[in-house]
C-alpha cells in the first residue's frame, strides 16, 4: 500500500487460503510460494521462500506482511547464521495485516475526493491544516522520519485535509488504504482507525519509516510510498511515480526553507 493503488501488481499463485490477497504495500509474493498453517500460532501461515541475491531477514518479513522476530526464531537466524542464496526457508505471514482485496488501479494518480464528514464517521476532522502539519512533524519526530518529508508527503496525498477518499479506497490525510492500515497497526501496537486524524497520521508516518529503512533512500522511498516497494523494485520508478517523488521533494525543500508548501 501505498497511498492509493496506482498500479496493478503482476498476479502470482499464493496458498488457497490467501486467495485473492494482495500485499499491497510490495505488491506480490514471489511467484512459487506455499504455505501452511503453524500449529501453535494462530492467524500465522508459513509461506516457503528460496532466498535470492539481496534478501534480507528484514526484508522478507516487510515483504510478505511477517514479524521479523518470528521469522528470525523460526529460521534458527542469529549473528552467526545468515541467509544463504539458494537455500528454502519458512516464513511466518500475519494473516490478520493482509488486505483481502486490491481495488482496480488508476494509469495516474487520482485526486482525493471531498465526502461528508459528518456523515461518514470522520474523527478530528475539523483540524485545520497548520495543526495537521505540527500532529505529523510531531509523529515524525517521535518515529525518527524527517518531519518536512512527513508533512511534504502528507500535502501531496490530501493538502493536509482530513476527510478525503481516493478512488481506489485510500483514505485521509496520508491516504493510506485499509489494508496497509491493518499492517501499521502491528507496528503501532494498536488498532489504527484512518479515519481518526492522528491514527491515520500514525499510519503513514509509520509506513514511511518501513521504507525509509527498507530502501536506505529517501527517494525511493518516497517512491514506494506511492508505487509500492515490490513494483518499484521489479520495474523501476514509473513515469508518474517521478513526477510525484519531485512534487514531494520540491514541497520537502519549500519547507524547509520556511515557505509555504503551496508554490
Amino acid at each position: 500500500m501505498v497511498s492509493s493503488c496506482r498500479r496493478a501488481a503482476v498476479p502470482v499463485l499464493v496458498p488457497a487460503v490467501l486467495a485473492g490477497v494482495l500485499l499491497t504495500l510490495v505488491g506480490v509474493a514471489p511467484a512459487g510460494a506455499r504455505g501452511a498453517p503453524w500449529p501453535g500460532h494462530p492467524d500465522r501461515r508459513l509461506v516457503t521462500h528460496v532466498v535470492r541475491p539481496g534478501d534480507t531477514a528484514t526484508g522478507l518479513a516487510t515483504r510478505y506482511h511477517a514479524w521479523t522476530r518470528e521469522l528470525v526464531a523460526l529460521n534458527h537466524l542469529d549473528r552467526s547464521r545468515t541467509l544463504r542464496v539458494g537455500e528454502r526457508i519458512r516464513i511466518p505471514v500475519v494473516l490478520s495485516a493482509l488486505p483481502r482485496h486490491r481495488p482496480p488501479a488508476p494509469a495516474a494518480a487520482p485526486a482525493p475526493r471531498p465526502v461528508t464528514p459528518a456523515s461518514r464517521g470522520w474523527r478530528h476532522w475539523r483540524m485545520t491544516r497548520d495543526e495537521v502539519a505540527r500532529a505529523i512533524a510531531r509523529e515524525a519526530r517521535g518515529r525518527g522520519v524527517p518531519a518536512e518529508l512527513a508533512q511534504a508527503v502528507g500535502w501531496q496525498e490530501s493538502g493536509w485535509y482530513q476527510p478525503v477518499r481516493s478512488p481506489a479506497g485510500a483514505l485521509g490525510v496520508m491516504q493510506v488504504l485499509p489494508g496497509t492500515g491493518l499492517w501499521m497497526s502491528l507496528y503501532a501496537h494498536r488498532p489504527l482507525d484512518l479515519r481518526d486524524t492522528h491514527d491515520n497520521i500514525t499510519a503513514g508516518v509509520t509506513l514511511l519509516r518501513v521504507l525509509l529503512g527498507e530502501t536506505r533512500s529517501t527517494r525511493r522511498a518516497v517512491a514506494s510510498y506511492y508505487q509500492g516497494l515490490g513494483a518499484l523494485r521489479s520495474h523501476g520508478m514509473y513515469a508518474d511515480t517521478r513526477h510525484y517523488v519531485a512534487n514531494v521533494l520540491a514541497t520537502r525543500d519549500r519547507l524547509l526553507s520556511g515557505a509555504s508548501p503551496r508554490r
